[in-house]
């Protein structure tokens, strides 16, 4: 259970977490909850990937949460020529000092972001696993650990596929959550031209928190409790993509894990304590979808993993306060975010 001080904390996450949401919002305009998405993705340590066509943001978005935050940044361009030890590091030969010295890639910052990533070469998109899931990097039979907090905010291009490598499933599945900006309203658009017709908003804008804030947050979000009820909720939709006869891959227990997580974060920055079922059911589709691989019987059928999983959310009773099973809850657009309100009547569980 939460204590008091526990309660302060959530507290503060909400107010910080509200001004770097309004100092990211200043510069991606009309997208409130792609950028509430990517705060959640932050606070529960995940990492997120940003995934559309060309010119709607995706790098925007990820330098402005970066800038937002007062912490080390590094931006990778991937490219065919890019080497593992250009992002992880690389041990140099020191002449005067007749030893070996440990030079850091671009890997050694808090927030990294991985520019059109689909574009390095397997080998190369490999070098990142051990980072992403271990937090640490290994060099010549050496460990480096990374900064905290640490996130890796990578964007791709799913259109233009020439010269391009999709990215292998032990990759995808480490990433927390995918996101889509899509294009903006004609409101937003004018907005735009506005704001970013004579300079780049990005180049006035100043940290709004700390990293050590972001760390302090981040504990405040492990404090969230999760009743069993929503556990088992988590539990049986992962359960339902392995076995659903329009893919043949589905989500893994690491999935279970970041959709639980996500779930507190996305809690925690509605000002509660503890998690109610929708937290699961309104970040499933950002979290399960680019996990999963359709059968090819379902690509004919132009079935998309999307679809899939608001379909098992139709089919899975949602527990409710009484310990029972309600009728499922309506669905929500895919990649659409959670605006974090409790539903009326809502109980806690």
């Amino acid at each position: 259970m939460t204590t008091y001080d526990d309660r302060a904390s959530l507290t503060d996450l909400t107010t910080t977490a509200e001004r770097v949401r309004r100092s990211v919002e200043g510069v991606i305009e009309g997208k409130p909850e792609v950028v509430r998405l990517s705060l959640t993705v932050l606070l529960a340590e995940g990492h997120l990937l940003i995934e559309d066509v060309p010119g709607v943001g995706k790098t925007m978005l990820a330098k402005a949460l970066a800038r937002s935050i007062d912490c080390s940044m590094r931006r990778i361009q991937f490219t065919p020529d890019l080497l593992p030890s250009d992002i992880t590091g690389v041990s140099i030969f020191d002449q005067q000092r007749r030893e070996f010295e440990f030079k850091p890639g671009a890997i050694f910052a808090q927030i990294v972001i991985g520019d059109e990533i689909n574009r390095a070469s397997p080998k190369t998109q490999s070098a990142l696993l051990e980072s992403m899931e271990e937090r640490q990097v290994t060099i010549d039979g050496h460990s480096y650990e990374l900064p905290d907090p640490f996130m890796v905010v990578a964007t791709q291009n799913p259109v233009e596929m020439e010269g391009t490598y999709p990215l292998p499933e032990a990759q995808r599945d480490r990433f927390m959550a995918r996101v889509s900006i899509g294009y903006p309203s004609p409101e937003a658009e004018l907005q735009m031209l506005d704001v970013h017709g004579g300079a780049s908003p990005l180049d006035d804008l100043q940290p709004v928190a700390h990293a050590h804030d972001i760390v302090k947050l981040i504990e405040a979000v492990r404090t969230v409790h999760v009743a069993e009820a929503v556990r088992r909720y988590a539990v049986q939709l992962v359960g339902a993509t392995r076995s659903h006869p329009d893919l043949r891959l589905g989500a893994s227990p690491r999935a279970t894990l970041h959709l639980l997580r996500a779930a507190k974060a996305s809690a925690a920055l509605s000002s509660r304590d503890y998690c109610l079922p929708d937290d699961v059911q309104a970040l499933a589709v950002a979290v399960l979808a680019h996990r999963l691989l359709p059968t090819a019987q379902a690509q004919l059928n132009r079935r998309t993993a999307e679809q899939v999983v608001l379909e098992i959310l139709q089919q899975t009773p949602v527990p409710t306060a009484a310990g029972g099973a309600a009728t499922p809850m309506p669905q929500h657009q895919p990649g659409a975010g959670y605006d974090g309100r409790q539903q009326p009547g809502a109980r806690r569980l």
